[in-house]
């Protein structure tokens, strides 16, 4: 019997699939409404932690098993760049890191192509903007 590669197991799961947080839930087996408990934290802070939260199992499920190596510097790790302007907060497009320790994201929001990226960037905004911005 033949071994199956870890590429012919990726090839078969559709990143797109993931469209909610529940939808990335679904897929690690976690309870989506078992969010982390904010409660003795400053109201105006609660927001962006749980959706900092949510950003991770939402990477995690579409990452689908991949894990940056911060130690290869070869390896491609892209994450989506927001800008906020005087119309508001916008996409502004994907970035690549490879030969910096430097990030401007956490470690666990990036992931192993542009297209994926690209794809959390349109589809998951609102999780961005909750985590970035200020809202009162």
């Amino acid at each position: 019997m033949a071994k199956k590669s870890q590429k012919t197991v990726e090839d078969k799961f559709d990143f797109r699939t993931i469209k909610s947080f529940e939808d990335a839930c679904a897929k690690e087996n976690i309870d989506p409404t078992a969010l982390p408990d904010v409660s003795m934290i400053p109201e105006d802070l609660r927001k962006p932690i749980v959706s900092a939260y949510k950003l991770m199992i939402i990477f995690r499920a579409i990452n689908n098993g991949w894990r940056p190596d911060w130690n290869k510097s070869s390896q491609g790790k892209y994450y989506p760049w927001y800008g906020v302007l005087s119309s508001g907060f916008g996409f502004s497009g994907s970035r690549y890191i490879y030969d910096y320790t430097l990030t401007c994201v956490g470690s666990r929001l990036c992931t192993d192509t542009s297209e994926k990226a690209l794809y959390i960037a349109d589809q998951f905004k609102t999780e961005y903007q909750e985590y970035f911005l200020y809202s009162e």
